[in-house]
C-alpha cells in the first residue's frame, strides 16, 4: 500500500472514533506494545535527533533506525520504544501524516516487534543499546 494512503487511512480512524459513540478505540488492540513504526524520516536524521523530536509524547527507551549494512546509512524508517504504551497513542495521533524536513512521516502502532538479529559487522555501542535501551538509568536513593 501507498504509505500517504497508509497516513489518509490511520487519520479517517481517528477521526471515525471521534464521530463515533464506540466504547473502545482502535488503538486498543496494541495495548500490549510501547513500539512504534516511524517511515519517511529523511535520511541525514540520527537517533538523537528522532528521540529529541518524539520524546514531547513520553519518555523513549529504545530506537532502532534501520540503516544500509554496508554504508551504514539510515533507510529512512525505523522503530521506537516508548517506556509507556500510552505514549504511542499520541505519537500516532499526533505525528502521522506531519511534515518533518519537508517529508511526510507516517507513524503507525506495532503489534509485536521483534529487535533484528545481531550481524557479524554490528559494533559494540549498537549492540548495548539494542540490549540495554536508550532510557536514562534509574537510580535508587
Amino acid at each position: 500500500m501507498n504509505p500517504l494512503t497508509n497516513v489518509k487511512n490511520i487519520q479517517k480512524l481517528g477521526e471515525q472514533e471521534l464521530l463515533g459513540d464506540r466504547k473502545t478505540s482502535w488503538h486498543d488492540q496494541y495495548k500490549n506494545s510501547a513500539w512504534i513504526f516511524i517511515g519517511g524520516l529523511p535520511y541525514d536524521l540520527t537517533e538523537g535527533d528522532v528521540i529529541t523530536v518524539f520524546s514531547q509524547f513520553g519518555e523513549v527507551v529504545n530506537i532502532n533506525l534501520i540503516r544500509d549494512k554496508d554504508t551504514g546509512k539510515q533507510k529512512g524508517y525505523g522503530f521506537l520504544c516508548y517506556e509507556d504504551q500510552r505514549s504511542t497513542i499520541l505519537a500516532v495521533d499526533n505525528f502521522n501524516g506531519t511534515k518533518i524536513l519537508g517529508r511526510t512521516i507516517r507513524v503507525d502502532h506495532v503489534s509485536n516487534y521483534k529487535a533484528p538479529k545481531d550481524s557479524k559487522n554490528i559494533d559494540e555501542e549498537t549492540k548495548k543499546l539494542r540490549k540495554e535501551g536508550c532510557a536514562p538509568k534509574k537510580f535508587n536513593y
